[in-house]
């Protein structure tokens, strides 16, 4: 297939865009090197060209012992305040956030963190910004958590930030049982596989003979087994009858070390395993 070659104008607009290197609007996290390093100049030396997208804005700095949150300037004498992680603390941040006269808040979503002041500021009527980190690093000087903060501020008042999307309430509750369900599911294939290990370090070979030690029949002997029998002829009856392999293979297999230390690990396992 031939390539058809760019027109000039495709190449002089390429070209262009490329020498300028000039903050063109859009979002900080589209912006080059070149297009970041002029918008910062022009929020450090407050230029007026800049379109003010939301006046009645607040950056926080989520962290895991306190919060650190930015207003403007003349919203309040002291426009940097600190705030611990409880409930309490929370709620007295969206009372003073209310009383500057802010109106939308713009965080980043560090961990799990977040989720506490996302609810308590949503509760409070505060328009949450929740923001990728990864959209807001790399800027050169930036060390405290106060620089921080009132650098969010900076970037949403501008409007140079993307809101992450957040789900309606009844699918949250929907995707957080479902992860604990797929966590469960995976402490469970654990549980299997210590079980398996435990059996072979007895020298019990379940696993040759069962495609499966915890379908019915696996469970069932084990079950034996923690109860005491050691019988291999009554332990291979608990067999169900679908079972391919022969009589004498299972009886075979269950000829293992009944070591009390590793039976006190079977029991462990079985019990978180049905837990």
């Amino acid at each position: 297939m031939k390539i058809q070659p760019a027109t000039k104008a495709q190449k002089d607009k390429k070209a262009s865009k490329k020498a300028s290197g000039k903050a063109t609007p859009g979002k900080w996290d589209e912006m080059n090197r070149k297009q970041r390093r002029e918008m910062m100049r022009q929020m450090q030396s407050e230029d007026l060209s800049l379109e003010v997208v939301h006046p009645h804005a607040a950056g926080i700095d989520i962290g895991n012992e306190s919060h650190y949150v930015a207003v403007p300037p003349s919203r309040d004498p002291k426009p940097v305040r600190c705030f611990g992680c409880t409930t309490a603390e929370l709620k007295r941040m969206a009372e003073w956030l209310k009383q500057c006269e802010i109106r939308t808040v713009a965080m980043q979503s560090t961990g799990v963190y977040w989720i506490a002041v996302y609810d308590i500021l949503e509760e409070a009527g505060l328009e949450v910004y929740l923001v990728n980190a990864r959209h807001t690093k790399n800027l050169p000087g930036r060390k405290s958590d106060i620089e921080e903060c009132q650098w969010l501020l900076k970037l949403h008042t501008f409007g140079l930030l993307n809101n992450s999307f957040q789900p309606t309430d009844e699918i949250r509750i929907a995707r957080t049982l479902w992860r604990q369900r797929g966590n469960l599911v995976a402490d469970a294939s654990s549980a299997i596989q210590r079980m398996q290990k435990v059996l072979i370090e007895m020298n019990l070979q379940l696993s040759n003979v069962l495609s499966d030690i915890s379908g019915l029949s696996g469970m069932s002997m084990i079950g034996a087994i923690l109860e005491g029998e050691r019988d291999p002829w009554v332990l291979a009856a608990l067999v169900q009858p679908e079972v391919k392999a022969t009589p004498q293979d299972i009886v075979k297999s269950l000829e293992g070390n009944w070591r009390k230390e590793l039976l006190f690990v079977l029991r462990q396992e079985v019990e978180l395993y049905r837990t």
